[in-house]
Formats: structure tokens, C-alpha cells, sequence
């Protein structure tokens, strides 16, 4: 790729800091811009419900990488957001006016956090967790807060809840938590792991209201209760930032539409990370995933596109947590699970829930077992659907595993 080609990155999160570092890693040597709505370099956001939040990680510990990184790669950050996107003069404008051009853009503009649709929502006190600011305010009311209500019991709620450093609330309302990520076996470990760290957890009642005078005081529930609290966390999912892309005329369903190149309608545009609705190998539908490994493989498929080696995307999925002193990881893809088998020792707290559909394995979580975890991760990689009759590795015998928890059953 020659020097006059310009390569816009719109979104300075992991998965835009990713695309950009991985044009300069295969070569690129035309211009590469990224453009993010905050100010500095781009940070990590995993840790913003852990270890920053606790206190036990700084400002310095979140960069992606420093600003000497940037210069050394000719990387040009620019702050500011993105207004519009002009696809017939192939350039973006900005809310301040500027305007700036491209070759090939990449869309990473990522999600942002759902809100609470009932009344007192919008009091002082009720706030939510995205961005470095949003962590620092947490902390800050933390340290001031007597009752602290979680409204949601997702990943980014119950990581909340585990590094608040005090007892919480957490309300959600479905039957049980991480009910849209997880089995049931493994909601139900980690509900009884927050209880027996001294959180209160409320499954089945939704938020119908927030009281309050010049601050929250207080969290109403479906069945009336009324739960006292200075502090409220609204943790309750995420919507893409889809709006550029749509009134670009881009097609947007639960995302930013691309193939299987991660390239939208536009051939000049990409969509990546938590704003891209692609098909999934994996799941064998169209799928938007929220997790940093999607976000830094899709960057990474990207680059090697715009390079010229374009390879279909077909990274496998997976994630984790860490929440209470137990460290869940998942790779796969839950979605239509008809079978799940434990494997382990639930009351030790180190098992692996497998899960199937049509006796084949879709999805491995594990709990406190990292070599299950990778060994899972080895396999799916292998095959992305692996059927019962083939689950055979050395390190990590899956008919084992099965054999043992139906003689246990």
C-alpha cells in the first residue's frame, strides 16, 4: 500500500487502537488516523469494572500503549466526534468542522450503555459504567454511598458488585444472572458465590421506578418494595453505535451489517468490535459480540484486508470474568444449547459446564480451570463444530469428562 492512501479509523477503543497497530504491523506505510470522542490515547475498558475501579490499578496501567507508541508508528490521534460520514467524497465530518478524508474507513465506534426507561432515572446518584470518567465518578460516590443498588446482573453489574469493596444489591430481572452469557448451572454458582460474599441478590423484579429529592434515594421494584439507596448502578446491556453508518445509508440490523470480510455495503467501509453484525462461523448466523477478543481479531482481519492477504473471519469466540475470587472463561457460542454436562467439582469451585447442540459441543465455560479453558479453545479451533464422536484430545479428553459426570449423575 503506497503513501497515498489513507486509512481512517473512527473509534479509539480496543478495537480501533487494534486496527490501527495492526496496519503498521503488516506494512502499511500510508497515512492511518484514528479518531476517538476522548481526549489522550486510547485506554482499556475491561479493568474499569475490576481492578480500577478497586483502586489497585492507575490511569497509566489502563493505556493501551503510550504516546511515544503513536509517534514512533506515525499514528495521527485526533479527538473529537464524528458527525457524518460523506461516502460519495469519501470523508468523515466532524462536529467542529473539520473534515477529513479517507481511502479505506473503518467503522469501530463500539456501544453505548442502555438506559433505565422509568421515571428518576436521570437523578444525581444513578449512574453508569463505559468510559474512564465514568469509573472515576463511581469511585468517587463509592467512597461517599451507604446503599448501593446494581440494577442488572451481567458481567459489568456483578464485576461492579465484586470490586465495590462493600456489600451491594444487585437487582435483575430475568430468573436468574448473566442470563443472556451463561448456563444455568453456572448462574446459579455465581449467584450463591455473590450471596456468600455478603450481596444481596433479587432475581425476577424489575426497576419500576427511582425516588429521590436532590439525589436518588431509593430503588421501587415490581412487587412494590422499595429498596433504600444513595448509589444506584444501572447495569442493564448495551445498544451499537450504529447512527453514522445508518444515516450513511449503511444497513444496520443489531449493528453495523458487513460480510464475511467485516466490510459493510460500501466497499470502501468496514465495520469491527461491538458495532459490527457479521456471520459467525461459530454460532452459523449473523451475530454482533461484545468481548475484546472479537474486537482485537476482527481489527487484525481487517488490516490484513486492507493489505491486500484477506482471509474470511472465522476467529473463535470466547470471554471471561472475574468476579468474587472465581475466574469464569467461556470460548464458544451458547446460543440454542439443548445438553449441558459438568465437568469438576462444583463444590470446589473448579468445574467446566459443556455445552451441545444436537450432540454438538457449541460452548466449554470453566470455572477456576484454565486448562480446560485452553484446551477447549484448542479444539474448537480445530473444528468449529465438534461432535460427540470426535471429542478426543490429549490434553483435555472431553469422553472423559462425559463418562465421569454421567457415572456421577
Amino acid at each position: 500500500m503506497g503513501a497515498q492512501n489513507t486509512v481512517l479509523v473512527v473509534g479509539a477503543g480496543q478495537s480501533g487502537f487494534q486496527a490501527v497497530a495492526s496496519l503498521r504491523d503488516k506494512g502499511f506505510d500510508g497515512r492511518v488516523v484514528l479518531v476517538g470522542d476522548e481526549p489522550g490515547v486510547p485506554y482499556q475498558r475491561p479493568p474499569l469494572s475490576k481492578a480500577y475501579l478497586a483502586g489497585t490499578a492507575g490511569l497509566e496501567q489502563l493505556h493501551l500503549r503510550g504516546e511515544d507508541f503513536f509517534a514512533e508508528k506515525d499514528i495521527e490521534l485526533v479527538a473529537g466526534r464524528v458527525a457524518a460520514i460523506d461516502r460519495e467524497a469519501s470523508l468523515v465530518r466532524l462536529e467542529d468542522g473539520r473534515e477529513l478524508a479517507y481511502d479505506h474507513l473503518v467503522l469501530a465506534t463500539g456501544a453505548r450503555n442502555r438506559t433505565l426507561p422509568v421515571p428518576g432515572a436521570d437523578l444525581p446518584g444513578v449512574l453508569t459504567l463505559r468510559t474512564r470518567d465514568d469509573a472515576d465518578r463511581l469511585r468517587e460516590s463509592l467512597a461517599h454511598a451507604e446503599n448501593v443498588v446494581v440494577v442488572g446482573g451481567g458481567f459489568i453489574g456483578l464485576e461492579f458488585a465484586s470490586h465495590a469493596g462493600r456489600p451491594v444489591t444487585v437487582v435483575e430481572a430475568q430468573d436468574r444472572l448473566l442470563n443472556r452469557v451463561a448456563t444455568p448451572e453456572i448462574s446459579a454458582y455465581f449467584a450463591a458465590l455473590h450471596r456468600e460474599a455478603g450481596h444481596t441478590v433479587l432475581l425476577g423484579q424489575g426497576v419500576t421506578a427511582l425516588h429521590g429529592d436532590e439525589r436518588v434515594r431509593e430503588v421501587e421494584l415490581s412487587d412494590g418494595t422499595r429498596l433504600p439507596a444513595d448509589l444506584v448502578v444501572v447495569a442493564v446491556g448495551v445498544v451499537p453505535e450504529t447512527t453514522l453508518a445508518a444515516e450513511a445509508g449503511l444497513p444496520v440490523d443489531n449493528g453495523v451489517v458487513v460480510d464475511a470480510h467485516l466490510r459493510t455495503s460500501d466497499e470502501k467501509i468496514f465495520a469491527i468490535g461491538d458495532c459490527a453484525n457479521f456471520p459467525c462461523v461459530q454460532a452459523g448466523a449473523a451475530t454482533r459480540l461484545e468481548s475484546v477478543q472479537n474486537a482485537v481479531d476482527q481489527a487484525r482481519s481487517v488490516a490484513a484486508a486492507i493489505t491486500g492477504t484477506p482471509e474470511p473471519y472465522a476467529s473463535l469466540p470466547w470471554f471471561w470474568t472475574d468476579q468474587s475470587g472465581a475466574k469464569l472463561q467461556i470460548a464458544g457460542i451458547l446460543a440454542g444449547a439443548d445438553r449441558t454436562v459438568v465437568a469438576g467439582d462444583r463444590d470446589a469451585g473448579k468445574f467446566s459446564v459443556l455445552s451441545f447442540r444436537d450432540d454438538v459441543l457449541i460452548a466449554v465455560e470453566s470455572v477456576n480451570r484454565p486448562a480446560d479453558h485452553i484446551a477447549a479453545r484448542r479444539l474448537f479451533t480445530a473444528d468449529p463444530h465438534p461432535r460427540y464422536a470426535d471429542l478426543e484430545v490429549s490434553e483435555f479428553n472431553l469422553k472423559e469428562h462425559l463418562k465421569a459426570a454421567s457415572t456421577r449423575s
